[in-house]
């Protein structure tokens, strides 16, 4: 299911120190890209606002002292977790992408289950995907749910109450659907739009047709509809020209992450412009062709396939199936600040979501019951990540 890379300008080595892993030749931008990797029509705003989520938790700018060490297991027996969101108690959701089911972790790690999303249709790498919870949860409790359906991806949001989810709503369908290439990460912004990352069900030219949702990050109100400010009048479209966006994350400045499956060879981190252009199928990796945006950092596909990403402590935390380690990316003003590192490889399997705790941790998921993996004992589980000292902080 992967395409041929295109001929890329130069190659360099990807310097991994302090990693666990041993280097990888890569492609790699320069860390402060020059202004050919954005087209003149795009523009470098971002969606900021000066009210951020409720249930957003501040991350620590600052770099840590340390590598990030593993300090325990919030919860296991999992079958499949895919989307996380965080309740304002910091309990967490947790959707498992083959049951449809949702899954209530407490702080303590006791799990018990939530409910059950109708008409999900689990198949290939479809099924219950993303999760997000309302900014506005403690006054309109509705949680949003991105799922695999009979005839297309669509987004859901049901009230939470109790500790029990509700009748879902559905707020956007028509996301083109498959057994692979679903998308299917959202995350709210600072501006309190829903962002919303979607595959290319496997017809890359759905990726470049603005009329399509597919291949797209989508920018839309808490009710489904496009929101005010997007870059193409009418339209639910932040972004276009991605393969397959899994991965989604603010940083505190408000500027949106995205990565991004490759093909046969570069998996992507992008820096999200409004109306920008990512390349695909035309493109994968860097290009450097001022048509499209170049990834800030890019990875051969064995060492990455990368699902899940957050922010915390300075840097982007990438998780990776195939590559099965965690990916710390630093960045600083909207660049690339360093090399990435490489993290826990092969200690835990495939590993597939990641988010910012409340408590100043990651919560990081492994996906070794997906079919592709080899479950090891109490799989798949929650693990929890410190950073930095002892203590996480």
């Amino acid at each position: 299911m992967r395409r041929a890379g295109v001929t890329l300008a130069a190659v360099a080595v990807l310097a991994v120190a302090g990693c666990t892993d041993t280097p990888t030749t890569s492609t790699e931008p320069t860390e402060r890209p020059s202004s050919a990797s954005a087209s003149p029509s795009e523009a470098s705003d971002s969606p900021t606002t000066s009210t951020s989520p409720t249930t957003s938790t501040p991350s620590p700018r600052s770099a840590p002292s340390g590598p990030p060490r593993v300090s325990g297991t919030i919860a296991g027996d999992l079958a499949v977790p895919w989307g996380m969101a965080f309740l304002p108690d910091r309990s967490a959701l947790i959707a498992e992408r083959d049951s449809g089911r949702v899954r209530h972790v407490a702080t303590n790690g006791q799990t018990t289950n939530a409910g059950t999303v109708p008409g999900v249709r689990a198949r290939g790498e479809g099924g219950l995907l993303g999760l997000a919870v309302a900014p506005t949860f403690r006054s309109q409790p509705y949680v949003y749910a991105y799922f695999t359906g009979a005839e297309d991806n669509r987004i859901v949001r049901m009230p939470y109450t109790d500790n029990r989810l509700g009748r879902p709503e559905v707020v956007l369908s028509g996301i083109p659907s498959e057994a692979v290439h679903n998308g299917g990460r959202m995350v709210f912004g600072p501006d309190g739009m829903l962002y919303v990352g979607t595959g290319d069900a496997t017809e890359g030219e759905e990726s470049q047709d603005r009329t399509s949702l597919g291949g797209k990050i989508l920018r839309i109100t808490p009710e489904g509809r496009p929101a005010a400010g997007n870059p193409f009048a009418g339209s639910a479209v932040w972004s276009y020209g991605h393969r397959n966006v899994q991965g989604l994350a603010f940083d505190p400045d408000g500027r949106l992450w995205a990565s991004e499956f490759g093909q046969d060879t570069w998996d992507e981190v992008n820096l999200i412009r409004k109306g920008g252009n990512y390349g695909w199928p035309e493109a994968e990796g860097i290009a450097r062709d001022p048509r499209y945006v170049d990834p800030i950092a890019q990875w051969r596909t064995d060492d990455a396939s990368p699902s899940g990403l957050a922010y915390a402590g300075g840097s982007l935390w990438m998780a990776g199936l195939r590559g099965e380690r965690l990916w710390r990316i630093p960045i600083e003003d909207g660049h690339r600040s360093g090399s990435p590192q490489a993290f826990f490889t092969g200690d835990y399997g495939r590993l597939r979501t990641i988010a910012a705790a409340p408590d100043g941790s990651l919560w990081l998921t492994t996906s070794n019951t997906d079919g592709r993996g080899t479950p090891g004992g109490r799989d798949d589980r929650i693990l929890r990540v410190t950073l930095g000292g002892p203590d996480g902080r």
